[in-house]
């Protein structure tokens, strides 16, 4: 539907309802702590009926919108995290001292700062988003272009544990973000879209980098390197402000029939288009005992292992193939792009066969075998060809994860709490990713090639064994309430009508699990 309505699964209905917001729906189990629909003896009545090519419009103009935007700014956070691997081989290190163990620690405090501010990925919820996201655009742009005016080592480490917290702030949560826009089923592709930035970011890293550092300014090429690819991020904080939606009706860039439209959407999926502000207190208890959110955190903890030390360590690993340093920044670039491709690819093939378990561990095979390659292999050539394997199984798998945590819990403080709860379990990952490289065990380092391959091989299994978990709750859900009935509006174009349903993406009869 909308703009990438060729690369996902048709919604069921032809036509849908506008509703009211009906109060008198609850959502209550004391026993298993999911909300689970009750019916209110006062059904809602439709207040409007819409031809669906409306909504096909609303959804395109949230497509040409949200995820461009959205996917920008994460580009530009990935680039200010990512480029101090360009820095280290365009001087930083002779600069700054970065003798010994130095330049890991200056990897591992970011993801400190980043793992002790998880909590503020619900942040989404409790403030308007696009008051949310300019502070914190603002807060990161600021940091990153601070780096080029470090001294010494301990300022680097001060710029890197404060910028881990505040893209803590921005990245983790948005697709929780997005889940307020799209249904279940749009979900995934546009949180492809979205992380497909990260490759998409690392690819002009390079390319940047190899423009940065090839010249001769006045200024050290590292420290050019941290101001050109800060600035941006600032001066993109009031582009978050003015143009981020805080929620799908309040778009001004839709005209009233489309809100109309939008608001029946929100009701469609929880009952409500009103989903900032505020959180249900049991509902953090009850996503936290469930052992769905906490496969999906160590699925998050070992994909992160390599998708923290790739971009990083890359460079170095092709400078130590035998490329000059600026050639090894230019280098870098194909195998992102490649990565960039296949993210987005598999986000839609998870989308349209609604199996995130099968195509997490489909990539995660292909990311094993590139670390495979790399840490068994002498030549230069199969090597690289690695990185690509890598690099096309390490990206795409984060942007799986991810809306699998999102599509599994059914209601908004739950989808948040997973959120939360993965970023906390899982950007411990990169503690152990960022100094699996030690430059004594260069040029292979097989060691850390062999960890990286060890867990995303990991991620494939734990994805298989989460399946066939939300494969038995499905069956369990079907016995109790019988197969899923797919709500349609009327296929005949008379006068009789069906309801399209209410808080349908929230635990109720009609909830199935994504597998």
């Amino acid at each position: 539907m909308g703009f990438f309505s060729k690369f996902e699964r048709t919604a069921p209905a032809t036509t849908i309802d506008y509703f009211e917001e009906a109060p008198a729906a609850t959502f209550v189990d004391e026993e298993k702590g999911r909300n689970e629909l009750q019916e209110s003896t006062t059904a809602p009545a439709p207040s409007h009926h819409v031809d669906p090519a409306i909504e096909k419009a609303v959804v395109r103009k949230l497509d040409w919108r949200v995820p461009p935007l959205l996917g920008v700014l994460y580009m530009l956070s990935f680039l200010d995290r990512s480029n101090i691997g360009n820095a280290k081989i365009a001087g930083m290190t002779e600069d700054l001292a970065l003798t010994g163990n130095r330049y890991a620690w200056l990897l591992t405090i970011f993801y400190i700062g980043y793992i002790l501010f998880a909590f503020l990925a619900i942040m989404w919820k409790v403030m308007p988003p696009h008051i949310w996201a300019s502070i914190i655009v603002l807060a990161w742009g600021l940091i990153a272009t601070l780096q080029a005016a470090t001294m010494s080592w301990a300022g680097e480490m001060a710029c890197r544990f404060f910028l881990g917290a505040t893209e803590q702030g921005f990245g983790p949560g948005v697709p929780y973000l997005l889940s307020f826009f799209y249904l279940r089923h749009e979900l995934g592709l546009r949180v492809g879209i979205f992380l497909s930035a990260a490759p998409l970011a690392n690819m002009f890293s390079g390319a940047l980098a190899y423009g940065i550092t090839s010249g001769h300014s006045h200024l050290a090429n590292w420290r050019l390197l941290f101001l050109v690819e800060g600035l941006p991020s600032i001066l993109m904080a009031a582009v978050a402000f003015a143009y981020l939606p805080d929620s799908p009706d309040k778009a001004r860039f839709l005209n009233e029939e489309e809100r109309l439209v939008a608001k029946a959407r929100g009701v469609r999926q929880v009952g409500t288009s009103d989903r900032v502000g505020g959180v249900v207190w049991k509902d953090i208890g009850a996503a936290l005992l469930d052992l769905k959110c906490w496969f999906t955190a160590f699925m998050y903890f070992s994909t992160n292992v390599s998708f923290s030390s790739l971009p990083v360590f890359l460079p170095t690993i092709i400078n130590e193939m035998g490329f000059s340093a600026i050639n090894a920044q230019g280098l870098t670039a194909p195998p992102y792009f490649v990565s960039f491709l296949v993210t987005i690819g598999s986000s839609y093939i998870a989308d349209r066969t609604q199996q995130r378990g099968y195509t997490l561990m489909i990539l995660s095979t292909i990311g094993g075998i590139g670390y495979i390659l790399l840490a068994a292999s002498n030549s230069v050539g199969v090597r690289y060809f690695g990185v690509f394997l890598a690099a096309s199984g390490v990206f795409p798998c984060i942007a799986n994860v991810l809306p699998w945590v999102v599509n599994n819990q059914g209601s908004d403080t739950r989808r948040g709490v997973g959120i939360a709860l993965l970023n906390l379990i899982g950007q411990c990952g990169p503690l152990l990713g960022t100094n699996a490289f030690p430059a004594s065990e260069g040029p292979r380092y097989v060691k850390g090639q062999a960890i990286c391959a060890a867990f995303i091989f990991f991620n494939g299994f734990l994805a298989f064994s989460l399946r066939c978990l939300l494969k038995w709750e499905n069956k369990k859900l079907d016995k109790k309430y019988g197969p899923r009935v797919v709500p349609v509006a009327d296929r005949t174009g008379g006068n009789q009508r069906k309801k399209s349903a209410v808080s349908e993406e929230n635990y109720g009869p009609n909830f199935r699990y994504v597998l």
